[in-house]
This record gives C-alpha cells, structure tokens and sequence, in this order.
C-alpha cells in the first residue's frame, strides 16, 4: 500500500476533506479535485493508482469523465447517492471496477479501495489467471465486468461478481464462509458470516436454473459444481 496515489473526485467540499483525511491516516497519497475537468487533467497528468469518482459533477459528469479515461487503465471507484441503478450499470460498462454508495463510512471506503487494488494486482500479475471463465454456460468477463448465461446479461452487483469468479476459478473446491470472506473482501473486511449466506442466495436467484451449480455443504460451507448434472 506504501505509495499508491488516490485521486479523490467530489464537488462537496466537507466529503472530500474527510475523505483525504482518513485515506491520508491509511498510508495513501492524496490528490483531489472537485470538477470533472479537473481529475481528467490530474488524472491525465499523475497516472494516479486509484480514482475515487463521485458521479454527480458539475460540468463533465463523472460518467464523462469515467467514458474519457477508459484508455488510461486507472482502476476507477464510483461513488454515487443515487438509488437508480442505471448510471451505476452504465459506468461500469464504461470501463469503472466497483461503486460505492452515499453515504458510506471511512472503513468502507478503505476496504473497497483495498479490494479494487487487490483485484487489479491480480489482474496485472504476470502470471494472472484468465480474464474469461465458462463453466456450466455462465460466461464471466473480469476485464469487462460482465456476465452473461448462454449470450443473456446478468446483472450483478459488484460483491455478486467477484463472489461467481472466486467460485469460477476454483470448481470443486470447499470454502468455509471465512475463507470464502478473506477471498472475496480480504481478511479485513467488517462483515458476519451470516452475509456470506444471503450474498450466495442473491447470486443463486439470479442464476436461475443454473443456481444449483453453486452447492452448499452441510457443516462446512460452499463450493462450484465442477459439471452440472443432467437430469
């Protein structure tokens, strides 16, 4: 962590003060800007390691700003106090890895900043595993954040998403409910046991008739079936 730049986009100046502040006491480096123009020259300028974007900005929004930085490869955080899912799925689509929504506490924040830069180490490893995983006709696109059963998009949450890749990547493989935190949100995340249960039925509704791939294991947790069975 020792280094990494954070570029802190918001037009409320109260927000962004706090926000630098508990960043700061985490051991990032801070820049800030209030305007979508200026993080596009800040973030053109500094090549920062992380954007913390709010989405309501005057002048260029921040979805203009997340679609003008699509090429920069500068993981993007969204943050938004909007209840419409729209602008969320579209700045995904742009190119953005994960969003948060206000109001939000500083552990929070820390710990999605910790999970987004996580993912992107992965990612970026020399040796990083496959972008595109297909098991049991769910597709998971992790550079596109997309996913699709048999070519029909599936709206998942951020959480939902990484949740099916951790489960893509090891098929067959038990994970306890700790494990499986540790794995998807890291050891420091502040979350119960119980939350893992209704993230994996959240995920299991909106599979459908595929939900049955990801089975529970009486007394230990969950795994991915390794090949559906056919009735």
């Amino acid at each position: 962590m020792q280094n990494q730049q954070i570029l802190i986009v918001d037009d409320e100046t109260d927000i962004l003060e706090l926000m630098e502040y508990h960043l700061i006491k985490e051991g990032y480096s801070i820049l800030t800007a209030e305007t979508g123009e200026e993080a596009l020259a800040k973030a053109q300028r500094f090549r920062p390691d992380l954007i913390v974007l709010d989405l309501m900005l005057p002048g260029i929004d921040g979805l203009e700003v997340c679609r003008a930085l699509s090429g920069y490869d500068i993981p993007i955080l969204m943050a938004t106090a909007k209840s419409d899912d729209t602008d969320i799925i579209i700045g995904l689509e742009m190119g953005a890895d994960d969003y948060i929504t206000k109001p939000f506490s500083p552990r929070v924040l820390t710990a999605r900043i910790r999970a987004v830069l996580r993912r992107r180490k992965r990612a970026d490893a020399p040796n990083s595993p496959p972008a595109q995983l297909q098991l049991h006709g769910i597709t998971l696109d992790t550079k596109r954040y997309r996913c699709e059963i048999q070519g029909t998009p599936l709206d998942l949450s951020a959480t939902e998403f990484t949740l099916l890749e951790f489960f893509m990547r090891n098929p067959g493989w038990v994970f306890s409910r700790g494990q499986i935190i540790e794995a998807v949100k890291g050891a420091d995340y502040p979350v119960t046991e119980r939350s893992v249960d209704v993230q994996i039925l959240a995920v299991r509704k909106k599979l459908g008739s595929l939900g049955n791939c990801i089975e529970t294991v009486r007394g230990i947790g969950y795994r991915m079936a390794e090949e559906r069975e056919h009735s």
